[in-house]
């Protein structure tokens, strides 16, 4: 975990480990005068680092509870913003910004949002079918309890990358006809009987529950906007880092930064988090970070990786 400088009050409860915390200091260059946004402020992890190094910090979050905490640590030079990542550009617009330093992105779920049981993102607790980080729209339940048994196979396949999809949607619609599926425990039981040959190891309702996550939140919709966004905010020199959980998280990331014609990768393949970190904190080991520097068109090199 972080040390706060002394400038920077510490709060035992709502800090937490950010993950490739060195990484994400050497890929943004944090230092006074410098302007960064925290797309996904979360609980503030990697703001703080930034902080620390004097840099002034934009955090953007659309979890209300995340947004509670950020102000309750009343941090300097961190200005608190309500909304989507995707939106920064007019989110800091309306503050009267429209050019900064550096742009990070830890995307995906936050520890505090897993570690909340009654958020519903979690199959090894029982709470209600929710997973919505915004607290609005549609939650998992209402998806798992209207879609059809095709659609569900669809997202579950494409999100989640299972590949038992049909099984899955199959079991769902079916268990869904004697009753509303509406806890993440009743999920899970009902996957876990339709997974064939289950018995240790991973669980089997680790790819459903992911996918249905990132449906109800439009994750990947909202990161190919975000990558958009960061690149038109960045000023020459600027930095992008983003961290990804996923092979789709990441393969959109990898493409975004080939095909742009003013960020130029910094980082030839993904760096990872070392054993030392992945032992102290386990949500480490499949954190992926890539990086990239905004520069004029002429001066890209396509980097591969």
């Amino acid at each position: 975990m972080n040390t706060a400088s002394p400038d920077l009050p510490h709060h035992d409860t709502l800090s937490h480990i950010p993950v490739l915390a060195s990484e994400v200091r050497e890929a943004l260059a944090p230092a006074p005068g410098r302007v960064i946004v925290d797309g996904t402020l979360g609980g503030a992890g990697h703001t703080r680092l930034l902080l620390e190094a004097g840099a002034t910090v934009y955090g953007i979050d659309q979890d209300p509870y995340a947004l509670s905490r950020a102000h309750a640590l009343k941090l300097p030079r961190l200005t608190v913003l309500e909304g989507n990542y995707r939106d920064m550009r007019e989110l800091l617009a309306r503050q009267g910004v429209t050019r900064v330093d550096g742009v990070l992105l830890d995307i995906g779920v936050s520890s505090f949002q897993l570690d909340d049981a009654g958020r519903g993102f979690s199959y090894h607790t029982d709470a209600p079918l929710d997973m919505r980080m915004s607290q609005a729209g549609q939650s998992a339940a209402d998806v798992v309890n209207t879609l059809s048994e095709a659609e569900l196979a669809s997202i579950i396949y494409e999100y989640g990358e299972e590949r038992h999809s049909r099984r899955i949607a199959r079991g769902i619609v079916q268990a869904r006809e004697h009753a509303p599926i509406e806890t993440t425990a009743q999920l899970a039981s009902v996957i876990k009987r339709a997974y064939p040959g289950f018995s240790k190891g991973i669980h089997p309702a680790r790819r459903t529950f992911q996918a249905l996550r990132v449906y109800v939140n439009d994750e990947l919709g909202a990161l190919r906007d975000g990558l958009q966004a960061a690149e038109a905010l960045l000023t020459p020199g600027g930095r992008l880092a983003v961290i990804s959980f996923h092979s789709l998280e990441d393969r959109i990331v990898k493409r975004f930064l080939r095909a742009s014609s003013t960020l130029r990768p910094l980082t030839k393949r993904p760096v990872e988090a070392t054993e030392e970190e992945q032992a102290r904190n386990p949500r480490a080991r499949s954190a992926k970070l890539r990086a990239a520097e905004k520069v004029a068109p002429e001066e890209t090199t396509e980097v591969t990786g």
